[in-house]
């Protein structure tokens, strides 16, 4: 790790170290793993990593997660999340974030309340803050606290600073949960959310790594990285993708032409007044698609 790395991630492990006992909200991406690692490099074995389980969390991202906080010999739980009973979810507006992680950051309080845990901690980066991410107006809600911030790390440093530590995660693709492959004002199903599941995970079994499907009802479109496009649209490869998305419930499978982009259902807010700019001064956000 470079000296100006080093020196970060100095201070996050003083800025974690008198928490004492940490509960760490653990996705077993990039960021939460990070963290984690952190947290237990300051508090040891005071650290308990808590994961979400619910419809809209990949099934392969819970069982990573488990295998992650095995990894780095954390005590790791997994916490069943009931954001599905809540209608402003279900309804799935630009805010849809906001009442996800009410959910999570409520049961999370609730969790370290009863057992005695100092802080709820987060993996939400500087990069976060310039984002739509109303999730994290909810965080502030129940006072979990982001030391990535506090710490100054962007995604790259974290990145780079995983790939010293020896973490795996450090080139992991960003996975946010199933429901953000749904456009604003598509309500959420349990359906919809597993479809969603089976038909990227087909697209990993064809050896795709940074990819979303978009949910449109009967209607899927494909979004791959660009430099995997030609392979995906290659004759063979697409017919045999297009006939395993029918074969989950998708009459129509359309690939978009312009590859992945985080973020690419939220590009109309900030021209619509509901993106960074509309929101409170120091509020950010909860996770893109």
């Amino acid at each position: 790790m470079d000296a100006h790395l080093e020196a970060k991630y100095r201070v996050l492990t003083s800025r974690l170290r008198p928490l004492g006992r940490i509960l760490v909200a653990f996705s077993g991406g990039v960021d939460s793993t990070f963290v984690l690692k952190a947290a237990l490099e300051a508090c040891g074995a005071e650290v308990l990593a808590v994961t979400a389980v619910s419809p809209a969390v990949p099934v392969r991202e819970v069982e990573e997660a488990k295998a992650l906080a095995a990894f780095l010999q954390a005590r790791h739980r997994l916490l069943r999340t009931a954001e599905m009973a809540e209608p402003n979810y279900v309804a799935n507006p630009v805010n849809r974030c906001y009442f996800c992680k009410r959910e999570l950051y409520g049961r999370l309080a609730r969790l370290a309340a009863a057992e005695g845990y100092a802080a709820v901690v987060d993996g939400a980066n500087r990069d976060d803050l310039s984002d739509w991410r109303p999730g994290r107006i909810a965080a502030g809600e129940r006072a979990v606290l982001s030391p990535l911030v506090e710490a100054g790390f962007t995604k790259a440093e974290i990145r780079a600073a995983s790939h010293a530590l020896g973490l795996p995660t450090w080139d992991k693709p960003a996975m946010p949960c199933l429901a953000s492959r749904f456009p604003y004002g598509t309500p959420i199903t349990v359906g919809g959310l597993r479809r969603v599941d089976r038909a990227e995970a087909i697209l990993r079994q064809h050896g795709f790594r940074e990819l979303r499907v978009r949910h449109y009802g009967e209607a899927a479109r494909i979004e791959v990285a660009p430099e995997e496009l030609p392979r995906l649209l290659e004759p063979t490869l697409r017919e045999a993708v297009t006939a395993a998305l029918q074969g989950v419930g998708y009459r129509t499978v359309t690939v978009d032409p312009e590859g992945f982009r985080s973020g690419k259902l939220n590009a109309g807010l900030v021209a619509a007044g509901e993106g960074p700019a509309s929101r409170p001064a120091g509020a950010a956000a909860g996770p893109r698609g």
